[in-house]
């Protein structure tokens, strides 16, 4: 079992193994984005962020992360994949300015024998001579045992023939990676405690991959047998499944081994989420916990009520611990403490037979499977109570969208605010960034900020025709609070343009 108190390295490999994800690729500038805010905001203790050898992009990205690690003393926290190719991989390390190398070995008979076809004392003699290389060369050298999984199941001698010669090296870190994802929890914990007991001086780090969605499961028990470190990736990005997931394990680990400290921020969690989201165009599913967009979301009314009452369905996973917010979603399911506590956060105070009048009307909005937002409450309110209370003050009277071939799209926008018209035109990437610049020329006119566009989702129904009702969905963050707003019509700019006027009321 682990030391009271016990300190357990956080690895982050989403610009090396993650960036093995089918159709995902980091450019330069992305890759480096990424490496300073784990290390300065989430506070990882260390990155993997390439393989070396394999591209000229990946060099030039290489270069530029260990540049700025070495100006701000994190040049020993980044880490390459390397190879036992000779002096080529140490080579590219020097090149690069990287100084820790992640040395990819054999971890199983059966890779050694039908992938390399070679000896185990062949093998690691060709590892001591890398080794020996990289020292001499001034870098420092970890060692992943590839499939060490399967060569715990079956062929456990080699694998510890394979630890007793790396003890005799200067080697920092081993590293055992489930590199099929097969392993069950107890068989993580088992071959863990074994491997940490039979060699206490050696720093053990574990890789788990997703295969059977047990990644998180298995860092548990990893840690829980020993493990000094463990490798994770944002958001769970990387090949087939993926690996463990930084936030749920990192959740789990703070949560179910109150012994075992990390250096990790909770907070930073979910932006660098959805920051990696955004650069990679991997989604987020909305139930995944911690970062996806529901996992805070009550549903139900019972639950609603159950919070409001006593916080009765709240638990240690606490959504600002991540820097969220409780919400509660609005469909057929929500009770009137569902839709009392959204309409407590627009400020908005009803008696109680509308309540009940709101309520009836979103649960039949949720029937005919429509999405109900906060941000619709007014409206619907509004409609249903027939008051003048929430009224449109600012109301789009006139535009012309125009984009031509080699020419910048642009708009001409007629807007009315509080009774006073505005005209202004503006150009932009698109019809849609045309119209927001001509927007924002009016409201610098106010000396007024407009919220921040955060998100931008179209969804139209599935087989939908070219003639198809559109929903664009934006989420704007405005006063550190984030909320949604749609529209809908058969033109995506206009459904955008009809999301932004509901907008521009609710500020």
């Amino acid at each position: 079992m682990p030391v009271a108190g016990r300190y357990v390295e956080i690895m982050d490999t989403t610009l090396r193994d993650g960036e093995q994800t089918s159709g995902v690729s980091f450019s330069p500038s992305e890759k480096l984005t990424i490496a300073q805010l784990l290390l300065t905001e989430v506070k990882v203790d260390r990155i993997e962020i390439a393989s070396a050898r394999v591209s000229e992009g990946e060099f030039a990205a290489v270069k530029a992360i260990t540049k700025w690690a070495k100006a701000n003393g994190f040049l020993n926290r980044v880490e390459v994949l390397t190879f036992v190719d000779g002096d080529v991989s140490v080579q590219w390390m020097q090149q690069a300015g990287a100084k820790v190398m992640n040395l990819l070995t054999k971890g199983s008979l059966n890779h050694l024998t039908h992938q390399l076809k070679k000896k185990p004392e062949q093998h690691f003699a060709e590892i001591a001579a890398v080794i020996a290389l990289a020292k001499k060369k001034g870098l420092e050298c970890n060692v992943y045992l590839e499939d060490w999984s399967n060569g715990m199941r079956h062929s456990r001698d080699y694998v510890f023939q394979f630890l007793d010669f790396l003890q005799t090296q200067p080697v920092k870190r081993i590293m055992l990676p489930d590199t099929l994802g097969i392993l069950i929890p107890s068989e993580v914990f088992e071959y863990t405690s074994a491997i940490v007991q039979r060699y206490p001086k050696l720093h053990f780090d574990v890789h788990m991959h997703n295969d059977y969605d047990l990644g998180t499961a298995n860092v548990l028990e990893g840690v829980k047998a020993g493990a000094h470190g463990v490798h994770l990736t944002i958001n769970g990005m990387g090949e087939r499944a993926g690996n463990a997931p930084l936030a749920s394990a990192i959740a789990v680990l703070h949560d179910f081994l109150p012994e075992v400290k990390t250096a990790v921020e909770e907070e930073s969690l979910y932006t660098v989420s959805k920051l990696v989201e955004t650069f990679s165009g991997f989604r987020i599913p909305a139930n995944k916990p911690v970062v996806g967009e529901n996992v805070f979301t009550q549903t139900a009314g019972i639950h609603a009520d159950g919070d409001k009452k006593n916080k009765l369905y709240f638990s240690d996973l606490m959504p600002e611990r991540f820097g969220r917010q409780r919400r509660y979603a609005l469909g057929k399911t929500s009770g009137k403490a569902n839709i009392e506590n959204n309409l407590q956060q627009l400020g908005i105070q009803l008696s109680e037979p509308d309540l009940k009048k709101v309520t009836q009307r979103i649960i039949e909005l949720g029937d005919k499977k429509e999405v109900v937002t906060q941000a619709d409450l007014p409206y619907i309110i509004s409609d249903i109570l027939d008051s003048k209370a929430i009224e449109e003050k600012v109301r789009i009277e006139n535009y012309v969208l125009t984009h031509s071939k080699n020419l910048h799209p642009s708009v001409s926008l007629k807007i009315s605010i509080k009774g006073e018209l505005f005209e202004e035109h503006s150009q932009g990437d698109g019809q849609y960034d045309a119209f927001m610049n001509a927007l924002k020329k009016v409201y610098k006119k106010l000396k007024q900020e407009l919220p921040q566009l955060t998100d931008y989702a179209v969804r139209i129904p599935p087989g939908g025709k070219s003639d198809a009702l559109c929903e664009t969905v934006i989420t704007w963050r405005y006063n550190n609070k984030e909320f949604k707003t749609r529209g809908l019509d058969s033109d995506q700019t206009v459904s955008a343009i009809k999301a932004t006027q509901k907008m521009l009321n609710l500020i």
